[in-house]
Order: C-alpha cells, then structure tokens, then sequence
C-alpha cells in the first residue's frame, strides 16, 4: 500500500478549502482518509496553513510520499528541513 499525503477539497463552488490528509493512493482524492493533519485555505488573506508538524513528520518518517501542493506547503513551513535533519542525524 502507497500511503501518500495530499489535499482533500472541500468548500462551496468557487471557494475551496483544502484538508491535509494521509491517504491511499489507491483512494478517491475526496474519498477515504487514513488521518487530517491540517487545513490549507488559499482563499483567505493571507493564507491560511495549519499543520500538526509532529503528525506530519511522523508519516514522512514511515514512508508517506507528499504530493507536490503538499510538499511545498511543509517546505514553507519548514517541514520538510526537519525531516531531512531527522534523517541524516541517524
């Protein structure tokens, strides 16, 4: 199983409203979710991004692949630093 983590769209016709979750690959993009590790809303100025960092890293550590929305949100958030440390530490 492909665990990757990716936007879930929710929000009304022409105002999305993302949800960071941890998914099957195999799964629907609005389909069925392992975990929510956040919300990202592109509409609101500024943006808004929340992230559980320690869920994110955690997933990152076992294996799940971010999709490329994903990846540069936790590279502006500086996620994606702290794995690379964590990694390189052991």
């Amino acid at each position: 199983m492909a665990v990757k983590i990716r936007l879930k769209r929710m929000g009304s016709k022409k105002s999305p409203f993302y949800r960071l979750v941890v998914a099957d690959s195999r799964s629907p993009r609005d389909g069925r979710f392992i975990e929510e590790i956040g919300y990202y809303n592109p509409v609101a100025t500024p943006v808004e991004v929340k992230i559980d960092e320690d869920a994110a890293l955690k997933w990152l550590q076992d294996g799940a692949k971010p999709s490329d929305t994903v990846r540069n949100l936790f590279s502006k958030a500086g996620i994606l630093e702290k794995f690379h440390n964590l990694k390189y530490q052991k």
